[in-house]
């Protein structure tokens, strides 16, 4: 068996955060569209940095990348990267997973989030024939409350959506703490 076989398998991606795929080099491409700083000199630094050693080092790069995200084109530059990059490895059907409270609670609409992302569904869809799903994601260390609006944010967006899940930091902050909303 070799790596060309492999490689052409078709292949399902079914967990994936896409804020988590974005590659250095396009962290750095937006921050400096965007003029946003980061905490990084370069993109070695942030390779560098993924050696992390636990969840919360995993963070801290995460919403530092998710910072150069601004427009409905940064959040299509995104998508299309990633769904560029696993169609090479064989890849037809991918269920992702999106957090708008990373967003949202840096002033960027729900609707900027969905929109950019949703483009870049729509070309991966049309350049590679891929299948998609996204699942939006409420942050755990935010409050219930905060999760219902989010929930109320994407009424438009509902039946486009496979799912909703929850991410982020785990500790203190158990599947419980959203139970009413998972039963809305």
């Amino acid at each position: 068996m070799t790596n060309d076989f492999i490689t052409r398998l078709p292949k399902a991606e079914l967990h994936l955060h896409i804020e988590g795929s974005l590659e250095p080099e396009l962290m750095f491409a937006l921050a400096a569209r965007n003029k946003v700083a980061i905490p990084f000199a370069s993109v070695e630094d942030v390779r560098a940095a993924y050696s992390f050693t636990n969840l919360q080092t995993f963070l801290d790069i995460y919403y530092a990348g998710a910072a150069v995200l601004k427009t409905e084109e940064d959040f299509r530059d995104l998508a299309v990267a990633y769904f560029d990059r696993v169609a090479q490895d064989g890849v037809v059907h991918a269920e992702i997973f999106f957090d708008p409270q990373t967003h949202t609670h840096r002033g960027i609409p729900f609707d900027v989030v969905a929109n950019g992302l949703f483009a870049g569904i729509e070309e991966a869809k049309a350049k590679h024939g891929m299948s998609v799903g996204l699942i939006m994601s409420f942050l755990r260390h935010l409050s219930e409350e905060d999760a219902f609006e989010t929930f109320a944010q994407a009424e438009p967006w509902l039946d486009r959506l496979i799912g909703v899940g929850l991410d982020s930091s785990e500790m203190g902050n158990p599947p419980s703490k959203f139970a009413r909303v998972f039963a809305a």
